[in-house]
């Protein structure tokens, strides 16, 4: 591109479904038409939201944004005396 040039492309892709059940077909129509759009334009919406969404951080992901709040002995249960076996 020449120095100063400001001139881009855009490329947009195409996506053509086939075999889709009618019932999904219609439940996009009318879902268009709730929000006022054509069913192309709701087909995008809904690729976007789930495609392009943040990922959810796993459990373990979660659990290591924990600090460290002390020691392990910080949270030792104190037994108040002895727990018949209830199940024998």
């Amino acid at each position: 591109m020449p120095e100063g040039d400001n001139n881009f492309v855009i490329v947009m892709a195409s996506l053509v479904v086939r075999d889709i059940d009618a019932d999904v077909v219609k439940a996009l129509k009318a879902r268009a038409g709730l929000h006022g759009v054509s069913a192309e334009a709701e087909h995008r919406k809904i690729l976007e939201s789930v495609l392009l969404r943040p990922k959810k951080k796993s459990f373990t992901e979660v659990l290591l944004t924990m600090p460290n709040v002390g020691d392990d002995l910080d949270f030792k249960r104190e037994q108040a005396g002895s727990i018949e076996n209830v199940f024998d």
